[in-house]
């Protein structure tokens, strides 16, 4: 991957991102935020390797950079086992898709929801059908 191509998710290049910049409080959060476009390209990398899990998985997180730190650490919460009901997951993925144009990450939350109603992890929380859970 070439230096010059790489960006933050602000559009810095890493040579802006220096000592200096630090000191002068030039920097904000999204300027050491990795962007969409980086992650792609090292899920590239990755799978010509004959990496395919870490290029899902950078391909998930590509998709998710444009997710507020709070809204990641709610949708975290929620995929902690016996955290929230099956529709609530179900519900969770959709948005995903909906709201974020995540459908990698959302078919991941759905196959979590599925291991998670064959396990019966919602059962063991709420002592109910998961189908039936609100």
């Amino acid at each position: 991957m070439n230096k010059d191509k790489i960006r933050t998710l602000s559009g810095r290049t890493l040579d802006e991102l220096n000592i200096e910049a630090v000191v002068a409080h030039t920097l904000s959060p999204e300027d050491v935020r990795i962007h969409g476009e980086t992650l792609r390209r090292q899920a590239e990398t990755a799978a010509a390797a004959g990496y395919p899990q870490l290029a899902a998985n950078l391909r998930r997180a590509a998709e998710l950079t444009q997710v507020s730190n709070q809204e990641l650490l709610s949708m975290y919460e929620a995929l902690r086992p016996g955290r929230t009901s099956y529709r609530q997951l179900l519900a969770l993925a959709e948005r995903l898709e909906r709201e974020f144009n995540a459908p990698l990450t959302a078919a991941f939350v759905r196959e979590a929801t599925k291991a998670y109603q064959e396990r019966g992890v919602f059962e063991a929380r709420r002592g109910v059908n998961p189908g039936a859970e609100g």
